[in-house]
């Protein structure tokens, strides 16, 4: 057996591949990756909050980028005055039965007169109460930060995070979706799990 493991890396090691041709300072662009489809179509409502906007909409943008790469195009946007608004328009939604997914984005910062981690803290758990009271997935990208100063350094780190966030957000959205539609569909043709 090991005869037959070093023939074959002998064999493989001897195999010529031929290297594309490129500017020695073009880096390689990695292949587009193709994600799986949807048996239904899927709407998405995403909630944002007008409290920073300039830096909550970052997310917002990079989600609706990802979200369509994973073949989901209805996504309806609606905007809150703040993040403590966000659990009753996602409740309401939730509610519709129009939207298979909801995905909040918001930040939630320390302006000195209320602890803000409990602004975020309730605003988590009436997301999670939403989910799970409607069945329909409800997915937070709502941030609070330990530190946020009103300094450009601060703004730019933060746009940059809720891009990330955004695409985070999508994939587990989408990932979510297509879970639940397998699931949904063997509880209809009555496959144990």
């Amino acid at each position: 057996m090991n005869q037959m493991l070093q023939d074959q890396d002998v064999q493989a090691s001897q195999v010529q591949t031929p290297q594309a041709e490129s500017a020695p300072d073009t880096p390689a662009i990695p292949p587009t990756p193709e994600h799986p489809h949807f048996a239904k179509p899927q709407r998405v409502a995403f909630v944002q909050s007008s409290w920073h906007r300039d830096v909550v909409e970052e997310c917002r943008i990079s989600f609706l980028k990802e979200i369509e790469a994973r073949h989901i195009t209805n996504v309806d946007v609606f905007e809150v005055p703040g993040s403590f608004e966000i659990p009753l328009h996602a409740q309401l939604l939730a509610k519709t039965r129009r939207y298979t997914a909801i995905v909040a984005a918001g930040l939630v910062v320390d302006g000195g007169i209320y602890r803000h981690e409990f602004v975020a803290d309730t605003v988590i758990k009436a997301l999670m109460d939403v989910q799970l009271r409607t069945e329909v997935p409800v997915f937070s990208a709502v941030l609070t930060p330990q530190q946020f100063h009103e300094t450009e350094v601060h703004y730019e780190f933060f746009r940059k995070h809720f891009v990330i966030k955004g695409i985070e957000v999508a994939e587990a959205c989408a990932n979510t979706l297509l879970s639940l539609e397998r699931l949904r569909g063997q509880v209809a043709a009555g496959i144990p799990g």
